[in-house]
């Protein structure tokens, strides 16, 4: 693949999370390509479950996100892996948009780093939504967003973004140690108002439809694509 030819545009991946059914993405997919196709570009745009679907073992899929959350050395990443080797056979040498919800925000930026590393792809953007918190390398922290369902009056909705941590040990301006909860945090954190909680990001019909602010998923992805910055 030509230099010309992957500056066309990005690949985006949609990654499920532990548990979910086959057609989680389906109205985000066929809005992305209207919203895409509007302004003339036709991206590539696929669905991933790096932990399986709902009808496999959920014990097993919560064990391999925990394993994908790990800070150990040599740590499995489950997820992370499936999703790079899927990745791997679809889009060398393409930049990658990266779509998570819930475990599949876990496992995009593990797959995303890891193909960044190995030169596989030039380019990414990880955007994490309601996902357990994963620590992420300072290089890569304006490559990723996250973000946390909210009601009207901002609270939280979403206890799943409560799992995990960001933080670590830093010294303060007195040579003193002390915990920073965000030393390893994404670059931006921000929120989305939807109706309901985490389940419901990427919902486009009743009871997830705002008279008129419009559906959850219309709320998700007008917060979140104003973030990706695909130059």
């Amino acid at each position: 693949m030509t230099k010309a030819e992957a500056a066309m545009g990005w690949d985006i991946y949609l990654l499920a999370g532990v548990g979910s059914t086959p057609g989680i993405f389906s109205d985000c997919k066929r809005e992305l390509e209207q919203r895409f196709g509007q302004s003339g570009r036709q991206p590539v745009i696929r669905e991933l479950f790096p932990y399986g679907d709902h009808t496999q073992k959920l014990y097993r899929q919560l064990l391999e996100v925990r394993g994908d959350l790990s800070r150990l050395r040599g740590a499995g990443q489950f997820g992370g892996r499936a999703a790079a080797q899927q990745v791997m056979r679809l889009s060398v040498g393409r930049p990658v948009l990266f779509i998570g919800h819930s475990g599949g925000g876990v496992a995009a930026y593990r797959a995303a780093a890891m193909l960044h590393r190995e030169d596989v792809i030039p380019d990414f953007r990880v955007i994490q939504v309601g996902s357990p918190r994963v620590t992420i390398q300072p290089d890569y922290r304006d490559k990723v967003s996250y973000y946390i369902a909210v009601d009207e009056k901002g609270k939280v909705k979403d206890p799943i973004t409560r799992l995990g941590s960001w933080g670590g040990w830093s010294r303060n301006r007195l040579g003193l140690w002390s915990w920073n909860k965000l030393k390893y945090a994404p670059g931006h954190i921000g929120t989305i108002t939807v109706l309901g909680g985490h389940p419901h990001y990427f919902r486009n019909r009743e009871p997830f439809v705002h008279p008129e602010l419009g559906s959850n998923l219309v709320r998700t992805l007008n917060t979140i694509m104003e973030r990706a910055h695909l130059e």
